[in-house]
């Protein structure tokens, strides 16, 4: 297997799993302002748009590895594409809500499928030796999404229409499938004898070898779900509203910048030299956030964060790969996802709850804690596990 990290193919399921993202997070920022805008509803009834997609993503986590080895990664990233692809294209005919339910529900299966394989297929084709760096790398596809995805879809809105929004986002899925069927998988990783059948216990659904790093990541996660959920009302609430945007083109530039240095430290020296500084800068961000009474405070914590997160996520996603062997790391990447996930649902419920009980200021102070003691338990699990060596 070559030994570089952009390879043809790394390319390829670099801008399929971008395509994929792109739409997610193009469809999260504007479906509730369809509902709202175009359908007649409420709130509540736009927020469900985002709620049952997720729903759906995180019960067909556990049971993507099994899938992948079943039926082969590669293949099943193309099936799900396909099927993500089709639900994109229904939107444009898809009116009643109650469809549009529906179609979000099926959305999340596929996107939990598509997004699960990109990953493993990305762990298989990078480098055992530039894991850090070729995974970090991998991870901007996401990162640059997250930027891209509402940005255009925002824009596409105000100028134009919604059913416009819907054909560009099917064009974008549309050619992350056609580079998802130029990919060669055929000197990767095989897994062992999988029975074809569709019982699955516990070693179908989790790797456990990864579900110690997975839970710390989920408790990340958490803490994460206070900016994604909670940033624009906080941003309204301290008249930084404006400010809003370029929390999130800071946030990325600051992922994405810090990618190289980070990925090169990891494969050099280890992961703890950038977990340890990373939990801090994150914590850190939180803190300034809470503090933001001015636009140039609001973006220096976009800055920590983003560096703080970035680094956290894609360290503890890797660290979760190669936790196990190469025929595991769908089950692990499906371990990480579904926990990751899962921490995010939970973070908006509950920090919601604290935000209405105490203030915005006071979930992002928690949230900052939480890092810290996810922080200790994350050096205790690092001493066992050297202990153990």
């Amino acid at each position: 297997m070559e030994q570089r990290i952009f390879t043809k193919r790394f390319i390829s399921l670099f801008f399929t799993n971008m395509a994929v993202f792109f739409v997610f997070y193009g469809l999260v920022t504007t479906l509730p302002l369809y509902a709202m805008g175009v359908l007649g509803k409420s709130d509540d009834a736009s927020g469900l748009l985002v709620t049952v997609f997720l729903l759906s993503a995180i019960i067909m986590r556990p049971f993507s590895g099994k899938l992948l080895d079943m039926f082969g990664k590669k293949r099943l990233l193309v099936i799900s594409i396909v099927f993500y692809l089709l639900c994109t294209v229904l939107y444009v005919f898809f009116k009643p809500y109650v469809l549009l339910l529906a179609l979000r529900f099926s959305q999340g299966i596929w996107f939990s499928i598509a997004t699960t394989a990109a990953g493993s297929l990305a762990a298989d084709i990078v480098p055992a030796n530039k894991k850090g760096t070729g995974l970090g790398y991998f991870t901007m596809s996401t990162n640059l999404a997250v930027v891209l995805g509402p940005f255009f879809g925002l824009l596409i809105v105000q100028y134009a229409s919604f059913d416009l929004l819907f054909i560009v986002l099917s064009v974008i899925v549309l050619i992350g499938a056609l580079l998802a069927l130029t990919l060669q998988t055929h000197d990767l990783p095989k897994p062992a004898y999988v029975e074809r059948n569709f019982k699955f216990g516990f070693h179908d659904l989790f790797e456990k070898k990864a579900l110690p790093l997975a839970a710390l990541a989920s408790l990340i996660a958490f803490a994460y779900a206070s900016v994604l959920s909670f940033l624009s009302l906080y941003a309204e609430q301290q008249n930084l509203l404006a400010a809003a945007s370029y929390f999130y083109a800071v946030f990325a530039a600051a992922m994405i910048s810090i990618r190289p240095l980070t990925g090169k430290i990891y494969d050099t020296f280890g992961a703890k030299y950038i977990i340890i500084p990373s939990f801090f800068l994150f914590a850190m961000g939180l803190v300034i956030l809470a503090n933001a009474s001015h636009t140039w405070i609001f973006l220096i914590s976009a800055a920590f964060i983003g560096v703080g997160y970035g680094t956290l996520t894609t360290s503890f996603q890797s660290l979760c790969i190669q936790s196990t062997t190469p025929q595991r790391t769908g089950y692990a990447t499906a371990t990480y996802f579904t926990l990751f996930d899962l921490g995010i649902a939970l973070g908006s419920y509950v920090l919601g709850i604290v935000a209405v009980t105490l203030s915005y200021t006071m979930v992002y102070y928690l949230s900052a804690l939480l890092l810290m003691l996810v922080f200790v338990m994350y050096m205790l699990f690092y001493v066992q596990r050297k202990a153990n060596v």
